[in-house]
């Protein structure tokens, strides 16, 4: 999967840092002849963006899979591992992704990226 940032300049799409151009080169490089990919771009608004609500929505979904739990269930797993609940007179709720800052999304996805690598041996 690659994951990186654009930026407008001269009338044309480049990458805002070196890394994510060879991040999308080792990526370009992993993939087969006739391969097809999925692409997706959106503005980076300033709470969050869609990317990363996709990400890690499909971070869950690999982790789910891989451990035998639900998505629902991986999804709160990943919560309150991250840190993302109110504590409601010891009733934690969950807070929704989308309420979520872009700081608290890429808390997520770290933390998916943590639980997949330690116990399922995934990179996410």
């Amino acid at each position: 999967m690659f994951n990186g940032k654009l930026i407008k300049k001269n009338g044309k799409l480049t990458y805002l840092e070196t890394k994510d151009k060879l991040v999308y080169e080792k990526f370009e490089l992993s993939l087969k002849e006739d391969q097809i990919v999925d692409m997706y771009l959106d503005l980076i608004n300033i709470t969050h963006s869609k990317a990363q609500l996709a990400k890690v929505h499909a971070c869950i979904r690999e982790l789910a899979n891989e451990s035998g739990y639900t998505f629902e269930e991986m999804k709160i797993a990943i919560k309150l591992e991250s840190g993302l609940y109110k504590d409601n007179n010891g009733h934690r709720e969950c807070k929704s992704f989308i309420e979520c800052s872009k700081e608290e999304l890429m808390l997520a996805i770290n933390t998916c990226i943590q639980i997949g690598k330690d116990n399922y041996n995934l990179s996410l």
